[in-house]
């Protein structure tokens, strides 16, 4: 099962923003899945 990090983006600079800041500002952010790798083991 893979899992998944959401991360905000700002669509005017491209930087990435707080959640809070994403939900009070629709328009100009975005919201993006990210799939996270899980750690490799040492062998």
């Amino acid at each position: 099962m893979a899992k998944y990090i959401e991360r905000a983006r700002s669509a005017k600079t491209g930087r990435y923003v707080k959640k809070s800041y994403a939900e009070k500002h629709p328009n100009t952010t975005v919201v993006e899945r990210d799939k996270v790798k899980p750690p490799k083991r040492p062998k």
